[in-house]
């Protein structure tokens, strides 16, 4: 999505914030619904299981009642580095779950304020508009210049032309101004790194 401006009649502010809320950041369905599943999956197995064992029969995948027994007797029996290996990708795992729960999933993508609809642009939107100016501030050629935009950081990379030097507060001060005219939310820190070596020929 390069830029969303709705075309439809403007919608509430609660609305609209809402609807610029979602855009700016990633959803969660996709790993809660795969938890979910594990779970229940894991919960029905057990379940048929105890069923199974219930009627006297066979188990079909796990004996639960001697599975109960082996993670009684942990950690006796079990190689060490295999249960340091087990407790790792645990750890792993459940790292990656909390990170899911807490962090906010902030995607690459700022917002322009509008006073009757939603502006959402990527980060790579930003970044094209950023480098045309920080081009014509340098004053050397498109593929000279390097913008990267993240989530709280605007990198600008000039290779100068060689023995033409290039004012890095100069190309902050425009990027600056481009950043404050489009007013993108929330506003980037800008950093200027001005290599060493030049371009011949440019």
């Amino acid at each position: 999505m390069s830029a969303g401006p709705l075309e439809r009649t403007a919608p509430a502010p609660a609305s609209t914030a809402r609807l610029v809320r979602r855009e700016l950041h990633s959803s969660r369905a996709v790993p809660s619904v795969v938890v979910a599943v594990l779970l229940i999956a894991g919960c029905l197995l057990l379940l048929f299981e105890a069923v199974l064992k219930a009627v006297g029969d066979e188990p079909f995948l796990l004996d639960v009642e001697a599975a109960a027994v082996w993670l009684g007797t942990l950690p006796s029996g079990v190689p060490a580095s295999l249960l340091g290996a087990a407790s790792s990708l645990l750890l792993v795992v459940g790292g990656l779950l909390l990170l899911l729960a807490v962090l906010p999933g902030r995607r690459a993508r700022y917002t322009i304020p509008n006073g009757r609809t939603a502006v959402v642009v990527d980060a790579e939107v930003v970044a094209s508009s950023l480098a045309r100016r920080a081009r014509v501030a340098a004053g050397v050629a498109p593929e000279q210049v390097l913008v990267t935009v993240g989530r709280s950081t605007v990198m600008v990379q000039v290779r100068p032309t060689s023995g033409v030097p290039v004012d890095a507060e100069a190309v902050r001060a425009a990027v600056a101004d481009d950043l404050r005219r489009s007013s993108v939310e929330p506003g980037p820190r800008i950093a200027v790194v001005i290599a060493e070596s030049g371009v011949i020929g440019q």
